[in-house]
């Protein structure tokens, strides 16, 4: 990508086509973005030519900031939390000692043996399909269903200060080696027909929280491509980060890395703006 002079800066043709073949190669909009005002491009003319909303030019502009309170730690209730990374823009947080060995041990035993292939929502129908881009295996909890799930349940509520009617049921997931989950977005796309089925058990989504029950040998890491972020597996560690508008410009966008050795358990806990029925 050339530069062009500050005086003209044009978004021609061919920095549509550059920015087109970039995009096709999975670099997301806000590394684009960014890409172009370290080449020198104008402000205005990066968001012109990726055709930024005013909610994306704020978020893209304002780079992701260390928030007070890493290194504190939190009263979840029953237990203390720590804090070990915050950020400001994703609200997200990195919590560790959330969940204790023999917690992690129980989920995953109670979990074992009603895994299956893991679906993912059907965006068109509001439904569940199976994914490509999902190879995990998995199960949920129903809300409350025994003491060791209303205890963790009661906890996260305490923790991020949201009511436990107002969460999914608690999802453990199982990959094994070479398995992934590839970058997405956890809200339900406005945009897309099936949506409003999907929202009427509980609303939108507003954040997630992915607790993580053991340590593979090597790969499967959460990773946040939009910025630059990647939680390693740590057992009872988890990352939470909330969406409160269901836009890109949350810069929540993130994936599991593929298993190279072992396997990778985690819990997944889903919020929603209302309760989830």
């Amino acid at each position: 990508m050339k530069q062009q002079p500050a005086s003209a800066q044009p978004v021609s043709r061919e920095l549509r086509a550059w920015l087109l073949a970039q995009s096709a190669h999975g670099h997301s909009r806000v590394a684009l973005f960014q890409a172009m005002l370290d080449a020198g491009w104008q402000h205005a003319t990066a968001c012109r030519a990726l055709r930024l909303t005013p909610q994306e030019q704020a978020a893209f502009t304002a780079p992701a900031q260390p928030a007070e309170g890493a290194g504190m730690s939190m009263d979840a209730g029953d237990r203390r939390v720590d804090v070990l990374q915050r950020l400001q823009l994703p609200d997200l947080v990195v919590f560790g000692n959330l969940l204790s060995d023999d917690e992690c041990e129980a989920l995953m035993d109670a979990a074992r043996p009603r895994l299956a292939r893991s679906l993912t929502v059907n965006i068109k129908t509001g439904g569940e399909e199976r994914n490509r881009d999902r190879t995990s295996q998995g199960m949920f909890f129903a809300r409350g269903e025994n003491p060791l799930v209303q205890r963790v349940e009661a906890r996260i509520a305490r923790l991020v200060g949201w009511p436990v009617d107002r969460g999914e049921g608690l999802q453990v997931l199982r990959y094994r080696q070479g398995a992934q989950y590839k970058p997405h977005y956890d809200y339900f796309d406005p945009a897309e027909p099936g949506t409003p089925a999907i929202l009427q058990r509980g609303g939108q989504r507003v954040a997630t929280l992915i607790m993580y029950l053991n340590e593979p040998g090597q790969g499967g890491a959460t990773i946040f491509p939009d910025i630059g972020l990647q939680v390693k597996p740590r057992r009872g560690a988890a990352v939470f980060f909330s969406y409160p508008a269901a836009n890109p410009a949350s810069l929540t966008k993130h994936g599991g890395e593929p298993v190279k050795a072992g396997e990778k358990w985690i819990a997944t806990k889903w919020l929603r703006e209302r309760e989830f029925v």
